[in-house]
Formats: C-alpha cells, structure tokens, sequence
C-alpha cells in the first residue's frame, strides 16, 4: 500500500513543471518532446542545455516514472522520443508498435544504493540478511513503486535476492517514482532509502551507506528510442547526441555510467 505522506506532494511543488506526467499539451514548435524517466532530470537537463548550447535547438523533456510514461505513450500522448529506465517498458511499448525500432540503443547503467539522511549516524554493510529492519527501527523505508517502476523493481528484487524483503515488505514507504523517493529521505521524513546512485548524487542532503551488490538484481540499463508517430525534424538530432562524447561526460558527471560501446 502505498504510503500517501504529504510531502510528496509538497515535492510537486518544488520540483515544478519539469516533473510532470505528460499531456498533449506541451507545445509542439519547441523542438522534440522527450519522456524520459524521472532518474534522469538533472543529467538530461544538463545534456539538453548542451545541445541547445552546441546546436541551437531545444527539447521538451517531460520527466515521470517509467511505467507512467510508457502507459502515456500507449494512450496515445504526443511525444517523440522516449528514454526508459528498464529494458520491460521500453520491450512494452517496443511490442505495441510504438517505437522505431532501427532508432533503440541501450544508453546508460546506474547503480542502486541505500541512502540516508545527510546527518544520519547509521552504518551497514550489505549482504545477505543485512539487518536492514533493525536499521528503520520505528520508520519506513523509501523506495518507489515495487509492483511498476523500475527503482522499486529493481530494489524489491535485491531485497528478496539478499534474504531481507520478508522483514520490510510491510514497511515500506512507496513512492510514485524514485526521486519522489529521495525526497522522502532528503527531507527526514523516512530514516532509509533505496534509489539510484545518480539521485543520491543529485541531493547533497542523503548520503549513501552502501551500494547493492550488482548481482543482487537485473542490470539498470537505460534505453532511448524515437517513436513511430514523431514527425519533430530534430528528434534523430536529439537522438545522435545523446551518443557522443560530450553527452556522455555529462551523464558522468551526474553519476550514470555511459555506455560508449552503443556509440556509432
């Protein structure tokens, strides 16, 4: 269930309208629309600014959940490219014919973390039955969706691969996507967290304890494509410089790992 803490939606507030789910409203004459997975906002945002800054062309970026985005998509809301956080989603809307499918590319890895607030005392190593109840004591721990978007997902299944999910699957304060997530955690409002290593990255107010063994859970790939109904001339442009060199550095930078092996 759902925990519905009123911070979160405070969170709409402050994040503003970059984080929104998508509608058919955004304007179309400001260059290609982009879904892309809220994990992504301050590193997409610094790699549109870069190719507005190299080329002279903007991109709406539309941020939200994965599994939000992907359902927007299949309900037919206007969009050009769509930036995934799991491979599921993107074979969703891959097998509904709603991708071009010569235009997909796997563009980035992340790493999964447990954070907590900056100011927190708390020590742990991970590993099979870590005493990550014990750790919460009275409070919950933050996490996105379990059941849809891929940071629950992906956290659920390095809980259970651990030993540790029986003992704080009722305990869990869900969210509607991760940096919905760490704000929970940023704020004070949950003791614990699990995100993606870019999102502890992007809030100076979480740190993280520790990192989850990558074996613990499927790979984090991120994965782009164009849709099949974009008619935005720029979005192959959009699309091409999310490969190159200086894309990358700004992923980097924001704590992804770019997969240059996908470059052309």
């Amino acid at each position: 269930m759902f925990v519905r803490l009123a911070s979160v939606f405070a969170l709409a507030a402050v994040v503003g309208a970059s984080v929104l789910v998508p509608s058919q409203s955004l304007a179309a004459d400001k260059g290609p629309t982009v879904f892309a997975a809220a994990s992504l906002k301050n590193a997409l945002d610094s790699v549109a600014a870069g190719w507005e800054q190299d080329t002279g062309n903007k991109a709406v970026i539309s941020y939200a959940a994965t599994s939000a985005l992907a359902k927007q998509i299949e309900q037919g809301a206007e969009a050009d490219i769509f930036i995934s956080a799991d491979q599921a989603w993107m074979n969703y809307v891959a097998e509904r014919g709603l991708i071009d499918p010569e235009t997909r590319f796997d563009l980035l890895a992340n790493r999964l973390v447990l954070i907590a607030p900056k100011d927190s005392d708390l020590t742990v190593t991970i590993g099979p039955d870590f005493p990550l109840a014990d750790l919460l004591g009275e409070g919950r721990l933050a996490i996105a969706g379990v059941d849809a978007v891929p940071a629950g997902k992906y956290g659920k299944a390095a809980l259970q691969s651990l030993g540790v999910w029986d003992g704080v699957e009722d305990r869990l304060a869900q969210a509607e996507n991760v940096r919905a997530a760490l704000r929970l955690v940023s704020r004070g409002e949950t003791p614990l967290g699990i995100v993606y290593a870019s999102d502890a990255k992007a809030d100076p107010d979480v740190k993280i304890l520790g990192m989850f063994p990558e074996d613990s859970h499927p790979p984090i790939i991120y994965s782009a494509a164009k849709l099949s109904r974009s008619e935005a001339p720029e979005a192959d442009g959009f699309l091409a410089y999310l490969r190159t060199p200086q894309a990358s550095r700004r992923f980097e930078a924001n704590g992804f790992a770019a997969l240059r092996s996908s470059a052309p």
